[in-house]
């Protein structure tokens, strides 16, 4: 049998992940109103001063996203690990790196829709501005979304083998994102209020920076994760 290509079996497990996702939505549900609700208990919880509600809506939206990544990356690995179906993917001759790209990208494009849904309930809570162009919103949001996915779904598949997984995969993924967290809220926050100094490139190229490094470790690591 002739072995795929690497990006022939990403695309193929890729679209796998999209269509159990479209097929069964709840763990997009969940997303959603998990989400959601944190926004709710961030804007309630800071009382009335819009001022400071606006100054900190980069942050609300990335905690956000932070929290609700949480259970997107736990659920990623599920239904192989009940089916047994990442030994079977192991056993058809595909490159196994394309399972870490797959799983990836498939929590990058789920986080980054939750992200582009989440700037309008921003606008209407706390009342914030895109001063800057939607693209550099979207572009800050993809490599943030993209940040958070590659040692998200690494340390998914290790997570996925311990008891519990639902406080080990927090506690090793919280620390490593911090970098990428306070780079991507300080970019949204200039595209909501403006980058006189000429601060967003900066910012992009911290992202871009983890990005590149994580995924090339995640690439380079995840199947030494699958086997052991």
């Amino acid at each position: 049998m002739r072995r795929p290509g690497l990006l022939a079996s990403t695309w193929v497990l890729f679209w796998k992940d999209l269509l159990l996702e479209w097929r069964s939505r709840a763990r997009v549900n969940a997303l959603v109103f998990f989400s959601l609700a944190t926004l709710l208990l961030f804007s309630f919880a800071l009382g009335p001063d819009t001022a400071l509600l606006r100054r900190n809506a980069g942050g609300y939206l990335w905690l956000a996203l932070l929290l609700s990544s949480v259970l997107a990356l736990g659920e990623s690995f599920r239904v192989e690990r009940e089916n047994s179906s990442l030994e079977g993917l192991r056993l058809v001759p595909v490159d196994t790196r394309s399972i870490f790209l797959a799983k990836g990208i498939a929590n990058a494009v789920l986080l980054a829709a939750l992200g582009v849904l989440l700037v309008p309930v921003l606008v209407a809570l706390l009342d914030v501005r895109i001063v800057l162009s939607w693209g550099r919103l979207v572009t800050i949001i993809a490599l943030g979304c993209l940040a958070i996915a590659a040692p998200g779904t690494l340390y998914g598949a290790i997570a996925s083998h311990a008891r519990a997984r639902d406080v080990l995969l927090p506690l090793l993924l919280f620390p490593i994102l911090i970098p990428a967290l306070v780079a991507a809220a300080k970019g949204t926050a200039l595209v909501f209020e403006g980058d006189p100094m000429t601060q967003f490139p900066s910012w992009i190229a911290l992202l871009g920076s983890f990005d590149l490094l994580y995924w090339g470790l995640g690439f380079v690591l995840f199947p030494r994760v699958v086997e052991e």
